[in-house]
């Protein structure tokens, strides 16, 4: 079984979750070549869109997702990572999450601490 790549344009939307806490970490997408490569390391590997290339997550970084369990939706247009998060960061402005903005009472705030500044990591 692989996802329906032709059903949605090539791209098939990834939520990645951290195996231990279930924690969402970041939606990102997968063509054909992300998928297979993903399958084939056992690390997550992605299709960036902004870059128009295959991105190995943590390639840059050091902060690897280590994949522990694949899942595929019932329409076989979403894939679920379950991953080890290396490094505690998954997002690369340098939080565990990329959902580390939140609203609250009417104003938007960071809800998650900074692991690593990016300034560093990304020279």
């Amino acid at each position: 079984m692989k996802p329906d790549f032709a059903k949605c344009d090539g791209l098939v939307p990834t939520i990645v979750q951290d195996v231990a806490s279930l924690e969402v970490l970041m939606l990102a997408y997968m063509n054909e070549e992300a998928w297979e490569q993903t399958l084939a390391t056992g690390e997550a590997h992605f299709y960036s869109r902004s870059r128009k290339k295959l991105w190995h997550k943590g390639g840059t970084s050091g902060h690897v997702q280590k994949v522990r369990s694949v899942r595929i939706d019932c329409d076989a247009d979403t894939i679920l990572l379950l991953v080890e998060q290396v490094g505690g960061a998954a997002c690369h402005e340098g939080y565990r999450t990329c959902f580390y903005r939140a609203k609250e009472e009417g104003a938007w705030t960071t809800c998650a601490p900074l692991i690593f500044d990016p300034k560093e990591v990304y020279k």
